[in-house]
């Protein structure tokens, strides 16, 4: 088997992990108090998925190969159209995330999509700036916005704030800046003590998600998982027995 995918639960349905045995799939829930038992073998281009089904790749390069990656053009797009024909002719909405404890960012989505969205990125907290009528006028004003706030924080930082909450003041500060719309406050229910310990493993018993990133607990340590380093790797049931860094917590 291999791990070909992911999906964060941001819209409808749960979070999990997308398996490919040869051409047929399967999701891996990653629902609270679940038990994942994988052990990570050989990585490789995970291919294409394609209306339900997969498309393998034996090429080295992981997660994607050059054949297989893409690349959203219009994420590096700041007002000026990078496709051959602009086509992006719908409402899009402007907004700020907000970061455990104190990281922000702008961002740029289909209106529709917004709540959606930053649940994807594992937004702490966010705010609605503006709705505009096509993505060319969205980016241009993020452009704007992000010399002063940044458009991108990355999950390693996402995931040294687990364990915190919000500079509400700090935010509150930010938005004195903006007259948002309407404001958000999510909630993932990881109930974490402390920073969990970065690792790319598949055994544990699940915590839960945050976006991208999983939470898993193992031998009295938290650890997270960004699900994207799993994509690629050959998988086979079991506990791994590879040596893992252990919390201070989990020897007290």
């Amino acid at each position: 088997m291999q791990i070909v995918g992911y999906e964060t639960g941001a819209g409808d349905g749960e979070p999990a992990l997308v398996l490919a045995d040869e051409d047929d799939l399967a999701r891996e829930p990653l629902v609270s108090g679940m038990r994942l038992e994988y052990v990570l073998e050989n990585r490789r281009c995970a291919g294409t998925l394609s209306e339900g089904s997969h498309i393998g790749c034996s090429n080295p390069t992981a997660p994607y190969c050059d054949d297989h990656a893409y690349t959203w053009v219009c994420a590096r797009c700041t007002g000026t159209c990078l496709k051959d024909e602009m086509d992006c002719f719908e409402e899009h909405a402007v907004y700020l995330a907000a970061f455990a404890p104190a990281r922000f960012k702008v961002g740029v989505t289909r209106a529709w999509r917004l709540d959606t969205r930053l649940r994807e990125q594992g937004a702490d907290r966010a705010a609605h700036l503006h709705t505009v009528s096509n993505g060319r006028i969205a980016r241009e004003i993020e452009s704007e916005i992000a010399r002063e706030i940044g458009d991108r924080v990355r999950v390693p930082t996402k995931i040294r704030g687990l364990a915190d909450t919000v500079d509400l003041g700090a935010w509150k500060t930010l938005l004195a800046e903006y007259d948002p719309i309407e404001t958000f406050a999510f909630e993932y229910d990881l109930a974490l003590d402390e920073r969990p310990v970065r690792e790319t493993i598949a055994s544990g018993t699940v915590v839960g998600t945050k976006g991208r990133v999983l939470v898993l607990e193992r031998g009295g340590t938290t650890y997270a998982v960004d699900m994207r380093d799993l994509v690629g790797y050959e998988v086979r049931e079991g506990v791994s027995d590879r040596a893992l860094q252990s919390s201070l917590g989990a020897f007290g």
